[in-house]
């Protein structure tokens, strides 16, 4: 489904990812862990394009991720973004802002466009808030909105960047909930972030980055009953207690 072979970024004369491979097929839900500055929002970003990367190839369900507009395009329509900021447009009510992308990447007419963006909000218990506009929202409904907004492009990877960090603690359950039932579902889904309850609830296996590097792959319950370095040993302890 998703495969990173030896891929490598720079910012200038700096690093910022040093040959990350990782494979994730369909139906898996891992989590990308690892202290602040490690790379790991780089490294998803890399996965739809939204950062470049210089070297190492990418696949996401057989096709490669380069950078040409046309196959870009292609590829964030099967590829669901979820960000820290929501990244909603204000000047759209909710409604337009899940039907926008539907009408204009993937030709559906409005009828249709509608239909689907109501069943997810339905989806994500938000059908009665269409038509207000995201600033009339709390963190946690605008977050849930976003969410409905990648999966009305029925994508076959979901990708979450840190999508609880922005939330008053109250809200993060509502947004974890949702999260959770996509990957009860089978969604294949890589999620940033330092929920490790979610993470040790909900996920396959954890990748562990520190300072560019895939420093651990391991399922879920190897990760959390032994990791293998001290370097993951001691995040575990500072972020767990």
């Amino acid at each position: 489904m998703l495969s990173l072979q030896n891929v490598s970024k720079w910012y200038g004369a700096f690093q910022v990812l040093d040959a990350c491979s990782l494979d994730i097929n369909k139906g898996e839900v891992v989590v990308v862990c690892g202290p602040s500055g490690s790379g790991k929002s780089t490294l998803i970003k890399t996965i739809n394009g939204l950062e470049p990367h210089q070297q190492g190839r990418i696949t996401v369900d057989g096709a490669p991720v380069v950078q040409d507009a046309k196959t870009l395009c292609s590829l964030r329509a099967r590829v669901g973004m979820v960000f820290q900021h929501f990244e909603l447009f204000p000047h759209l009510t909710v409604l337009e802002n899940l039907t926008l992308a539907q009408i204009k990447v993937l030709g559906r007419n409005r009828i249709d466009a509608a239909s689907n963006a109501l069943a997810l909000l339905d989806r994500v218990r938000l059908r009665t808030q269409a038509d207000k506009y995201p600033v009339q929202l709390s963190g946690g409904q605008q977050q849930r909105v976003a969410i409905a907004r990648a999966l009305c492009m029925n994508p076959v990877v979901m990708l979450f960047d840190e999508p609880t960090s922005a939330l008053d603690p109250e809200m993060v359950n509502e947004v974890l909930e949702v999260m959770t039932e996509l990957a009860n579902e089978h969604m294949t889904m890589v999620c940033v972030t330092h929920e490790m309850g979610f993470a040790r609830r909900v996920s396959d296996r954890v990748v562990f980055m520190d300072r560019g590097s895939i420093v651990e792959d391991r399922s879920t319950q190897d990760f959390f009953s032994a990791p293998q370095t001290n370097r993951a040993r001691n995040f575990l302890q500072q972020i767990l207690h």
